[in-house]
């Protein structure tokens, strides 16, 4: 299963660089935060590192919902590449201060910046993976990469930089890491993705498409988890300092326990692939956290609390890919980047909230209690939103359909509703490479989008042009009401979106926008094959 997921992902050239670009997104992303609160800590202690870890969250946070809406007003592979490209900037600029010895308070300054830049890639990423997949199952599979690169980054990122720290210091962390992020945006920039999916308005239409139920409740849960995640940050240490009585030596390995966990649960991610309803693996994902973590309060030993740990970082990496999947199949499609940028606001929150609440919970029930505390927010927090969840679940949106009719100049002015209806109404359709699909003075009944590979046009039996993925054809047979004015054969194994006659000629006719569209591409259409 794990051969057919990276199967799936390498076949597609555009979904490969995506992911590319994240493997050095994420490598920068873990590698430049040690490295600035290491500085931090050699610079003024504990507390200059806090201060240093707030600074560069909270600026973060404001400006995620921001971020998010650029992937909706802007075609996201601009967003996304821009994105790439200006935390490459502050990183590098980080790197220059650092490396000369320049004030500290330019270095904290330059990093939260670069943090804040972050915040840009996650939501256009997630806005854009549904037009580069061809099916939802391919949108699946490249969920489940992303969720391993993450996991293998949590585990991997901060060895590499620690040994960077070790070689040269944070300055050449940040001037590593800042070629990295580089190397990212030179993978998207040849991504033909789709144009932009919004409107362009910003945040009101963002906490309006949130405010659903379904993406409301999975926004909540997600939040959650960041809460938890900067809570065990803190609890690491607790109880390596307070349970295991070894001075704090520990907490580092317990990390890396639940990091190994991370990892180890990648394979159980591929289960989602395919999957139709994916909200119980998603709660039961967070069961099997919570249960860990619960039982990490009597564990006895240092290694009893390691393979605890590894658990519940297998349940976490399990719930974090379902859940960041099924908001990106229920979350509108034209406001999908925006409902990412406010869960990425959400859990930047959550982790500085996590750091304060691990507190609180040991100041009141003691270092083993406060595992116990931590455990019971995870199934409480579900409580609250369970029936939106498995609601949604059973109304999942035709995502991969949508960004393919958004994406063609035919439909693209249509809005979301007739988008989601035309999306239902799709009849995928299969040919093998040589396959006539219409043929030339046929009647016909059907349009046709080409989801992927390609289809010759030839008239009179003479080659016009060859169509690829995105491309339409069958539209003037069934705007003008007369026979088919050209044969298309399957130059490769193509898959199509197939709208019956009926279904297309209203949604054209009905809107304005749509029928000039049309009319242009039937007129061109018409005089390149009078050429021929």
């Amino acid at each position: 299963m794990i051969l057919r997921v990276v199967g799936d992902v390498l076949r597609c050239r555009d979904l490969r660089r995506i992911l590319l670009a994240f493997v050095c997104f994420n490598a920068a992303e873990w590698g430049v935060w040690i490295a600035m609160l290491v500085y931090a800590y050699g610079h003024g202690g504990a507390t200059t590192a806090g201060v240093v870890a707030v600074v560069q969250l909270i600026p973060a946070a404001l400006f995620a919902p921001i971020a998010g809406s650029l992937g909706d007003r802007y075609p996201p592979t601009r967003v996304l590449a821009g994105g790439y490209v200006a935390q490459a900037s502050a990183m590098g600029a980080t790197a220059a201060v650092l490396l000369a010895h320049g004030p500290s308070v330019a270095a904290y300054a330059l990093a939260a910046l670069a943090a804040t830049a972050v915040t840009v890639t996650r939501p256009a990423q997630a806005g854009l993976l549904p037009g580069l997949a061809r099916t939802p199952e391919e949108l699946t599979a490249a969920n489940v990469a992303a969720g391993w690169i993450e996991s293998i980054s949590v585990l991997a990122a901060p060895a590499l930089a620690g040994l960077m720290l070790g070689l040269g210091g944070a300055g050449t962390v940040f001037a590593a890491m800042s070629v990295v992020v580089l190397a990212g945006a030179l993978c998207v920039v040849p991504v033909d993705g789709p144009a932009a999916g919004g409107s362009g308005s910003n945040a009101p239409a963002a906490l309006r498409a949130a405010a659903e139920p379904g993406p409301r409740a999975l926004v909540w849960l997600l939040a959650v988890e960041a809460v938890a995640i900067g809570a065990l940050d803190v609890l690491y240490v607790v109880f390596a300092v307070g349970v295991l009585r070894d001075g704090g030596s520990s907490a580092g390995y317990l990390n890396a326990a639940f990091g190994v966990g991370g990892v180890l649960g990648v394979g159980a991610t591929v289960a989602l692939v395919g999957r139709r309803r994916i909200a119980p693996p998603l709660l039961l994902a967070l069961v099997v956290w919570s249960a860990a973590l619960a039982a990490v309060a009597v564990a006895p030993s240092f290694a009893v609390a390691a393979v605890l740990l590894a658990a519940a970082g297998v349940g976490r990496t399990v719930f974090d890919v379902a859940g960041r999947t099924l908001l990106q199949r229920i979350a509108a499609p034209d406001a999908l980047a925006r409902v990412f940028g406010l869960l990425e606001s959400a859990s930047m929150g959550g982790l500085a909230i996590g750091s304060i609440a691990a507190s609180a919970f040991v100041a009141l029930t003691g270092g083993r209690g406060a595992f116990v505390c931590l455990a019971a927010t995870l199934p409480v927090a579900a409580l609250l939103v369970v029936r939106p969840v498995l609601a949604a679940d059973s109304a999942v949106l035709p995502v991969v359909e949508i960004a393919r009719f958004r994406a063609s100049r035919i439909f693209s002015a249509l809005g979301a509703p007739a988008l989601e209806g035309l999306a239902r109404a799709v009849a995928p359709m299969h040919f093998a490479a040589g396959t006539a699909v219409v043929r030339e003075g046929e009647p016909g009944d059907r349009f046709y989008l080409v989801a992927d590979g390609e289809v010759d046009v030839s008239v009179g039996g003479g080659h016009v042009t060859t169509l690829g993925r995105g491309d339409c054809f069958g539209e003037i047979a069934l705007l003008r009401d007369v026979p088919r004015t050209a044969t298309v054969t399957a130059r490769t194994d193509v898959q199509l979106d197939s709208l019956d006659k009926e279904t297309f000629v209203a949604a054209v006719t009905g809107h304005l926008p749509s029928e000039h569209a049309a009319a242009e591409l039937v007129q061109g259409r018409l005089e390149r094959a009078s050429l021929h």
